[in-house]
């Protein structure tokens, strides 16, 4: 798929503020108008088109998989605000149809791990919601017993293989659990998602390495929301197109429109029918964009209110919806139905947080490993 064309930047000084370090570098885009309007209608024809070979049933189920997550996220900035949430959080607005399309494409029986911004990869593997918002609020009701926080969800029950939060941690660890599916002669796979600053990582390209020399059942993604933390994708990476960089390691690679779920889906698709078949690795970059700052604490300000408008108006959700609508898979009613299941099961999910007990003390001498 070819790229999306993207706005025009130029870079200004701002005045140095009291007492900053040094001074800062502010963001200003040029959008036209016209070209954003010719990319969206392209894209929503390229939807209709995916849409016409899924079956119904998929269909709603990424739909309502998406909202979930994006209402659950919201109801977590409001509870992070009450001060029910603490520590780091978050939040994945914006890029739930990478996740959820990801995820449709494979079993239950294979793998997927992942980075600390990890809750719409957790409900979407099958965690509940409940267990997601308990284990947020600390609880023993949470997927981790309330030891993990919102960083370090995991479920070994649906094989979660949890969110790690040092940066490209978890790609080392992703290629083991592909390397362990290959040894046991299983045809499992592992999809190991990161963002694009762990690309930066030696650990990926170790681990790049190794699956290909290997033939490991693999499937890298690399969610590209074009910001590690404050810092954009161009004052960080020499080479910006991160598919390229399978180059290196002859693996099969692809760039991906995170913004339609249905996309994601077909390219994830491809991947595990090659490592399922062949045990080959795949690289996919997934340009995506998230809508809020890198967490909760994070104001976003190296951002103008231009950039996040134009990706808020190819919203992934509002997007895949209005195709759906358009091409008669639902009606507003349906829409409707849709929401107020999600309501419902978001609210359950902070009432079930609220009311789970806090763990016992002596869950601190528990799950510990200690190698004598």
């Amino acid at each position: 798929m070819s790229k999306q064309a993207a706005p025009t930047k130029s870079r200004v000084k701002a005045e140095e503020q009291p007492g900053a370090a040094a001074a800062v570098e502010e963001v200003t885009d040029h959008i036209d108008p016209a070209q954003l309007d010719e990319e969206h209608a392209k894209q929503k024809e390229e939807q209709k088109n995916r849409i016409e070979a899924v079956d119904r049933e998929t269909l709603l189920k990424l739909l309502y998989q998406m909202i979930l997550i994006r209402r659950f996220e919201e109801k977590c900035a409001e509870s992070y605000s009450l001060g029910k949430i603490g520590g780091f959080c978050h939040l994945y607005i914006g890029q739930e149809a990478v996740a959820v399309g990801a995820i449709s494409a494979i079993r239950q029986d294979d793998y997927v791990i992942t980075s600390y911004r990890e809750h719409g990869h957790a409900i979407a593997k099958g965690v509940s919601a409940d267990e997601v918002m308990a284990e947020l609020y600390g609880k023993s009701g949470g997927c981790s017993s309330g030891k993990g926080g919102s960083m370090h969800l995991f479920d070994a029950d649906v094989n979660f293989m949890g969110g790690h939060g040092i940066v490209g941690g978890q790609i080392p660890l992703g290629t083991g659990i592909a390397f362990g599916s290959k040894y046991k002669g299983t045809d499992q796979v592992t999809l190991c998602f990161f963002g694009e600053a762990a690309v930066n990582q030696g650990a990926f390209h170790e681990s790049l390495n190794m699956a290909q020399l290997w033939k490991l059942p693999c499937i890298y993604i690399c969610e590209n929301n074009q910001y590690g933390m404050g810092t954009s994708l161009d004052r960080a990476m020499s080479l910006q197109d991160v598919s390229q960089k399978a180059c290196a390691y002859e693996l099969s690679s692809e760039f991906v429109d995170g913004m339609d779920v249905l996309a994601v889906r077909e390219a994830v698709q491809r991947g595990v029918e090659r490592a399922r078949k062949d045990y080959l690795p795949t690289l996919l970059e997934i340009r995506t964009y998230r809508f809020m700052g890198h967490s909760m604490s994070d104001p976003g300000n190296y951002r103008t209110r231009a950039e996040i408008e134009k990706y808020q108006q190819r919203d992934p959700i509002k997007l895949f919806t209005a195709s759906l609508l358009e091409n008669g898979v639902i009606d507003q009613a349906a829409l409707d139905e849709i929401e107020g299941r999600v309501r419902e099961e978001v609210e359950h999910s902070a009432r079930f947080a609220d009311e789970s007990p806090l763990p016992d003390p002596k869950e601190l001498y528990t799950h510990i490993y200690a190698d004598e």
